[in-house]
C-alpha cells in the first residue's frame, strides 16, 4: 500500500511538471514593430531589406508584401514564414521588387498564438540599369 501511494505521489508531481512545461506563452496582445522600410518612404534600390522588431516567446513570423496594397492586391509578391531557430534568429528578410507602391506586413507566432498583423506602406522607385 506505501509503494501504491508513492506511485501515485510521483505521477500526480510528474504530471504537474508536464502541465508547466507545455505551456505557451500567450503572445496574441503584443505587437510586431516595424522599422524599415518605414511608413511612406521610397526606396532607391531594387533589393529591399525588411526589419522588424522581435516579440518576445515568438517562433516564428509571417510576412507578406503586396502590391499595391492589401486591400485591392493586383499581386502577392511575398508570403514567408520566417521560422526562429538556432540557424536563423534575426528579423529581416530581403527582396527584390519592381519600382511601383507596396504594403508589407508581419505577425509574430508561436505554437499557440499570433499577433495580429502590422502593416506599412511604401515605394520602390530604383534607378534603372
Amino acid at each position: 500500500m506505501r509503494y501504491w501511494i508513492l506511485f501515485l505521489s510521483f505521477t500526480v508531481l510528474f504530471l504537474g511538471a508536464c502541465e508547466d512545461i507545455l505551456e505557451v506563452p500567450d503572445i496574441s496582445d503584443q505587437q510586431v514593430e516595424l522599422l524599415a522600410p518605414s511608413p511612406g518612404s521610397v526606396v532607391n534600390d531594387s533589393i529591399v531589406n525588411f526589419n522588424w522588431n522581435g516579440v518576445a516567446d515568438a517562433e516564428a513570423y509571417s510576412v507578406q508584401i503586396a502590391t499595391p496594397n492589401f486591400e485591392n492586391a493586383a499581386q502577392l509578391v511575398l508570403d514567408s514564414l520566417v521560422v526562429i531557430d538556432t540557424t536563423f534568429v534575426g528579423t529581416r528578410i530581403s527582396k527584390q521588387l519592381s519600382n511601383r507602391a507596396y504594403e508589407w506586413r508581419v505577425q509574430a507566432l508561436n505554437s499557440g498564438f499570433e499577433t495580429g498583423f502590422t502593416v506599412s506602406g511604401f515605394t520602390v522607385d530604383a534607378p534603372s540599369n
